[in-house]
């Protein structure tokens, strides 16, 4: 009561008579900035579970009463809505542009917790937002292109095939990525771009199988530009397009509960990967390729250090897309190689021909994803940034790009041949549990450690809390709001 008087004496020293009104206003400015907080984040392809925790963290800041706060989470509108038995208040937000930026991700996150600890005013928090959406991404777009296609290059060692095809296939898709970022920037379909680049990207790499392929050609070039495996680019050079953070917010959010959200999410993926396989298939039936994708063999043969690097380039080739923090590009690096060393051990073994358990796909990935995930658990704390920041760029040089394009072209190319369709299944089969267990892995602390992780982060959000009321006051009071 007394800190009410004291805002009533306020606004009348200064000659104002209208304080409800006053208050609707900062409460209508509230729920924007929180609004704004949720829209960054999803347009930054942050799962929506991160989105729902950091919005009440930034709600908690601003002085919103969880009581009286209603959150709603879509792929395109954000809602919320304060509200009691008199009042009711709702702002909606859409999201526009969605990609992938874990540094505006990691920003966000930071930015609540630095607002509760240092009683940042409305000001503060509104101009970091600001400087959060104008921050630039950490990477140019050739750098970009340029580490996309390694980290095809990379895919392409893991599949099985020599360092001359790395490099056929890395500048395949380099040119490829490229081609992939400057269409949409003339007004192309995002969907109609994926086809071209992925076309673009296969014709290439079809042509520098003729470095090896064309016994003329062959002797002409240096020794260490002939490659034993020249169809292997060909599988790899389109795979910077595959979808890898939405098929993992994907199955999060449905492991969360958020059913609606994982489901856009799917279907955008969806989309993006039949845009791909068209772009190859076309492409193949132009170069009148016959068979390759059924018969070339994926199994790899390389020695533990060579899939050790492949893991490193192709982790930090990723890392450049999402736009991860720079200083983070080393420990993502040491994550890509934990994450694939382990799972190809545990995948691969005496059956095909290398050292492992031998106990498949689905397994292997799982346990890499795993262990990646329970060791960030632990290493967010030394790097400062929010567990998915290092856990999605390591465990995607693990994605089966080839096992979901191998479903699709088997569907796209069917011939009538009996075992068409089991083939295509068998693959689909494969990479979708492949893809869950990745999934499963990264969110092994919210399914397993989740009470433990909510009790620590609760009770340290609560503590800042205590701090900032008894400088701020309580929350929000709705009744200070003028009814209309």
């Amino acid at each position: 009561m007394e800190e009410k008087n004291m805002k009533t004496c306020d606004c009348a020293e200064k000659g104002i008579d209208n304080c409800k009104e006053i208050a609707e206003t900062e409460l209508r400015r509230k729920l924007d900035l929180l609004l704004r907080t949720g829209s960054i984040l999803m347009e930054s392809a942050a799962d929506t579970s991160r989105i729902m925790r950091t919005m009440k963290r930034a709600a908690a800041f601003l002085g919103l009463d969880e009581r009286y706060m209603h959150l709603y989470i879509n792929w395109n509108v954000l809602m919320v809505n304060y509200s009691d038995e008199a009042h009711s208040f709702s702002k909606f937000q859409r999201c526009e542009k969605h990609g992938i930026n874990l540094t505006s991700i990691s920003m966000v996150s930071k930015l609540t917790w630095t607002a509760i600890k240092d009683n940042y005013s409305l000001e503060q928090y509104e101009q970091a937002l600001n400087d959060i959406k104008a921050t630039p991404r950490s990477f140019t777009p050739w750098q970009v292109a340029i580490g996309g296609g390694f980290a095809c290059g990379g895919f392409c060692i893991q599949f099985g095939c020599d360092w001359p095809a790395f490099f056929f296939c890395s500048l395949a898709a380099i040119l490829g990525f490229r081609l992939r970022m400057f269409l949409p920037t003339k007004g192309c379909n995002n969907y109609v771009a994926i086809g071209i680049s992925a076309f673009v990207a296969t014709l290439i790499a079809w042509l520098t199988s003729f470095l090896s392929l064309n016994p003329s050609i062959a002797a002409a070039l240096p020794g260490f530009m002939h490659s034993d495996t020249p169809w292997h680019p060909l599988m790899a050079c389109a795979l910077f397009i595959v979808p890898g953070v939405p098929l993992i917010n994907f199955v999060s959010d449905m492991l969360d509960g958020y059913i609606e959200v994982g489901m856009v999410r799917a279907l955008n993926t969806l989309l993006m990967i039949f845009a791909m396989a068209f772009g190859i298939a076309f492409a193949i039936q132009v170069c009148h390729i016959d068979n390759f994708v059924k018969d070339l063999t994926m199994t790899p043969h390389h020695e533990y250090w060579e899939f050790a690097i492949a893991a490193a380039v192709s982790a930090m080739g990723f890392s450049t897309i999402f736009s991860i923090p720079r200083r983070l590009l080393p420990v993502v690096a040491v994550g890509g190689i934990i994450a694939v060393c382990f799972r190809n051990f545990v995948n691969l073994g005496p059956s095909n021909g290398n050292i492992g358990l031998d106990m498949g796909l689905s397994i292997g990935s799982l346990a890499g994803s795993a262990l990646i995930s329970v060791i960030v658990i632990k290493a967010r704390h030394w790097f400062h940034t929010p567990h998915q920041c290092i856990t999605i760029p390591s465990v995607i040089p693990m994605v089966p790009g080839v096992l979901m394009y191998r479903a699709l072209f088997a569907f796209i190319d069917m011939h009538g041949v009996v075992g068409e369709v089991t083939v295509g299944m068998n693959n689909l089969i494969k990479a979708s549990l492949a893809i869950i267990c990745i999934a499963l892995g990264v969110a092994i602390p919210n399914v397993f450690f989740r009470r433990f992780i909510a009790d620590n982060r609760k009770r340290r959000l609560l503590n800042m809390l205590v701090e900032r009321k008894k400088k701020n006051g309580e929350f929000v009071d709705l009744h200070e709001v003028e009814i209309k």
